[in-house]
C-alpha cells in the first residue's frame, strides 16, 4: 500500500473544520450528529485518502451514536497504538495508508470478534455498492 503523506496545509484545504480537527489533531466530534449513512450494502473509506476501511456488514447499532463496526475490511486497512490521553489508556484506531485518526477500538463489541471499533463519522465516507442491497 502507498502511503499519503500531505502537508498541515494541504490536509486543512481538503477536510472541514470538524474533520481536520478529528483526523489530524485527534479530536471526537459529538455522538449522534454523523452515524447517518445509508443503511445499504457498501464499503466505508477514509475521508482523508480514500482507503477501504470498513464493510457494511460488519456495522452495528452499538447505542453509542457513533458508527460502529466489529471488524476493519482487512487487517492491514487500519494501525493501532495506545491512547494515554484524558487520564485513559485505550486503544486509538487509524488509517494505515495516511495516519488519520478514526476513533477506538473497545473489547465490548458483538460476535464474532467481540470487538467494537467506535468511529468518527465525519472521518468516512460510505461508498454504495452497485446493487445497493443491504
Amino acid at each position: 500500500m502507498d502511503k499519503v503523506t500531505k502537508t498541515d496545509a494541504e490536509w486543512r484545504a481538503q477536510l472541514s473544520d470538524l474533520a481536520y480537527k478529528v483526523m489530524r489533531k485527534h479530536g471526537t466530534e459529538r455522538a449522534f450528529t454523523h452515524d447517518d449513512f445509508p443503511k445499504a450494502a457498501g464499503v466505508f473509506t477514509c475521508k482523508g485518502c480514500g482507503q477501504p476501511l470498513f464493510d457494511s456488514h460488519t456495522k452495528f447499532d452499538s447505542g453509542t451514536g457513533w458508527p460502529s463496526f466489529y471488524a476493519p475490511i482487512d487487517e492491514t486497512a487500519v494501525g493501532e497504538q495506545t491512547d494515554r490521553s484524558f487520564f485513559m489508556k485505550r486503544t486509538e484506531v487509524h488509517c494505515a495508508r495516511c495516519e488519520s485518526h478514526l476513533g477506538h477500538v473497545f473489547p465490548d463489541g458483538p460476535a464474532p470478534t467481540g470487538l467494537r471499533y467506535c468511529m468518527n463519522g465525519v472521518a468516512m465516507e460510505f461508498q454504495e455498492k452497485e446493487d445497493g442491497a443491504a
